[in-house]
């Protein structure tokens, strides 16, 4: 690879800094990433739909709060915190199964 100078015209400079960045494998492999990860995503959001479903009628029929849905529905939300912090670049740890751990139930 050749190196660029500053006497590079921009456009020269753009195309090969744009040519590394699609043969990077780390970029192609984020993608692949990305794709589990929102698949997860999704998956989550019809599981928090269930837990506020579920949460709703056990205090229609019991008049208070499910503690183990609480912690399940918290950590949940972290959970789908950690995914969109992911899939936006804000981080680069992926969230569970990947490099972290399933978050913790209390906020």
């Amino acid at each position: 690879m050749s190196e660029n100078t500053p006497s590079d015209p921009p456009n020269r400079r753009e195309r090969a800094s744009l040519k590394e960045n699609l043969k990077s494998r780390s970029t192609w492999l984020r993608l692949f990433f990305m794709l589990v990860v929102g698949l997860l995503y999704w998956v989550s959001r019809v599981v928090v739909g269930a837990v506020v479903a579920l949460q709703f009628f056990w205090v229609l029929f019991t008049g208070e709060t499910n503690e183990r849905l609480l912690h399940f529905g918290q950590s949940l939300a972290t959970y789908t915190y950690q995914i969109i912090r992911y899939l936006t670049f804000n981080t680069e740890e992926r969230p569970f199964p990947f490099d972290a751990d399933w978050p913790a139930g209390s906020p």
